[in-house]
């Protein structure tokens, strides 16, 4: 039986970097929710598709066809045929998903691919609802999490290694307000689990989440050893 860890949490606390280098560990199929939904926001970006205009984004929906593939260890994002792995990350395209992703249509379209790859897989899967919606069954809940400022700093440096001019402030707007469109939404709001673990990473670094997260995973699969 597939053994599913579910990892929710807001913007920026750390979900698809700690849930990779876990997977790599455990040997599971990391799959990357977030990155799905970045890949319908690049649609209507190219598109040029009304984003607040919900029934024009449902309307192309259907003409949106988003595979997972893996090269190597690393998972390779696949839209209308083209891997757009390396475009989906722009700062654009983040505050485009959290919009569209708010919409039943494109929740549907996503929906059911992301459980056929946990019921037939162990994975560790990360997003905003995955422990409430998608996976409600999961092993192992986290809701991973770190104070917005925090998650500012994280952002920018990252940002600026990478060359590109940005600010703090506007980073750190981005994100409080990314938190309240997910919290608010009606469809699937970004809320913790009643069964998950909180783990709040604002004074930890990767490897001590890393630690932590396994070690809760372990815990979890000697309790199922002893109640077997």
């Amino acid at each position: 039986m597939a053994f599913n860890i579910a990892i929710d949490g807001p913007a920026g606390a750390g979900k698809s970097t700690i849930a990779k280098q876990i997977a790599k560990k455990l040997s599971f199929v990391y799959v990357d929710t977030g990155a799905m939904y970045r890949s319908i926001a690049l649609y209507m970006i190219r598109n040029s598709i009304d984003i607040y205009n919900e029934e024009a984004v449902s309307n192309v929906c259907s003409d949106i066809h988003i595979s997972i593939k893996y090269e190597g260890e690393e998972q390779q994002v696949i839209l209308n045929e083209e891997n757009v792995t390396s475009f989906i990350r722009a700062e654009e395209v983040g505050v485009v998903a959290s919009v569209v992703s708010a919409y039943p249509k494109v929740r549907e379209t996503l929906l059911k691919l992301q459980q056929q790859l946990a019921a037939s897989n162990d994975v560790i899967m990360d997003g905003r609802d995955i422990g409430t919606c998608v996976l409600p069954n999961a092993d192992v809940k986290i809701y991973l999490t770190a104070d917005a400022r925090v998650r500012a700093n994280r952002r920018y440096l990252e940002l600026k290694k990478k060359g590109q001019e940005c600010n703090i402030d506007e980073i750190e707007k981005d994100i409080v307000d990314r938190d309240y469109r997910d919290m608010t939404r009606e469809i699937s709001p970004l809320c913790q689990a009643e069964d998950a673990v909180v783990v709040n990473t604002s004074d930890m670094n990767i490897d001590e989440v890393i630690d932590a997260i396994i070690a809760i995973v372990n815990a979890n699969k000697m309790s199922e050893r002893k109640e077997v």
